[in-house]
């Protein structure tokens, strides 16, 4: 009997190595708003002045090199110090910003940049920095969103990806109409732009079922809210309840965490979990690229960290109001990793 019972143990061992030798690779993604990331040049067509040298913030080069150094701190923090393999990026109003930021303090990594300029007012867009040693960016482009007063709003941005030359990848990158005007006078803005984003995903799916989809971005909308619930269509996703996972369906990373009551920007009192990682079906769980159990994090190094006053555990900023605190972002970013063959 004992005999018996030794084989099944080394067949369930060997077993089990076999299985996690299917996975050879680990992808790292990640996202970040990373709050008002302007350059010092008056740009005629947007609303930059806030952010100038001559301006109430003094927004001069030594100060854009003290913001650029932190976000590069923070961004080598990540995936164990060995940076993101996909970074979202949200507020960057020019392309050669991230090209700065690359070539100037990241320059040891194979990275690379995406970014298109959107009829955003004032001027910020949404952008990717990729691993180049793992990615080939086949296809990118941005999505036109018109809001129901007629006005335009910041572009989606779409990217195609070949991860390790074999696995296709669509990542988009989002930034949603803001809440400043109030919760329900807002609302609509947000709920078109998540139209425009789930009639991409549709047609995507309907192009091909094996599809890999990554949604990434700052939503101004909770992960409840109708925008992303409903409209959007993304479920709540329990690590627990994996083997219900439909291949076309999308599935909220962040759902447990925020459930827990954390999030990643303070509005007064309250947690709001805004920056969000959402995925589809053939994402969770395939045999050639699949999601680790319960990796969603909000990155949080404690020298991001406000460790006084009112603002107490909140990101630290680069400004408070008018004033320079040479900070990071007023978001936290976050980020979910997955494995593949």
């Amino acid at each position: 009997m004992k005999i018996y019972k030794f084989v099944f143990l080394l067949l369930l061992i060997l077993n089990t190595a076999c299985a996690n030798q299917n996975y050879s690779g680990r992808l790292f993604i990640a996202n970040w708003n990373v709050e008002n990331l302007f350059d010092t040049v008056d740009d005629p067509e947007t609303d930059d002045d806030s952010f100038l040298p001559e301006s109430p913030r003094k927004w001069t080069e030594n100060r854009l090199e003290t913001k650029l150094k932190n976000l590069s701190r923070v961004i080598k923090y990540m995936n164990d110090f060995e940076g993101p393999d996909i970074l979202g990026i949200e507020e960057v109003e020019h392309k050669f910003l991230l090209d700065k930021l690359v070539n100037s303090f990241l320059h040891d990594m194979n990275y690379k940049t995406l970014e298109y300029e959107s009829p955003d007012r004032r001027g910020i867009d949404c952008a990717l920095i990729y691993n180049a040693d793992k990615l080939k960016l086949t296809d990118s482009e941005p999505l036109k969103v018109i809001l129901p007063e007629g006005k335009t709003t910041r572009d989606i941005l779409h990217a195609e990806f070949l991860l390790n030359n074999k696995i296709k990848l669509h990542v988009f990158v989002n930034h949603w109409p803001s809440r400043r005007e109030g919760l329900k006078k807002t609302e609509p803005k947000r709920i078109e732009t998540a139209k425009v984003l789930r009639k991409k995903v549709d047609e995507l799916i309907e192009k091909d079922k094996n599809s890999r989809i990554v949604i990434l971005g700052d939503f101004n909308d909770l992960p409840s809210n109708i925008s992303i619930s409903k409209i959007l269509g993304a479920k709540p996703y329990y690590c627990k309840n994996d083997t219900n996972v439909n291949w076309d369906s999308l599935y909220n990373l962040s759902y447990e965490l925020f459930q827990q009551g954390k999030g990643t920007y303070k509005y007064k009192t309250h947690w709001n979990m805004l920056d969000q990682i959402i995925v589809n079906g053939n994402l969770v769980s395939s045999e050639e690229i699949g999601y680790e159990c319960n990796s969603f994090q909000i990155i949080k190094p404690e020298y991001m960290i406000t460790k006084s006053s009112k603002h107490k555990g909140k990101p630290k900023p680069t400004y408070g109001g008018r004033k320079y605190l040479g900070g990071f972002a007023d978001h936290f970013p976050v980020a979910a990793e997955f494995n593949y063959r």
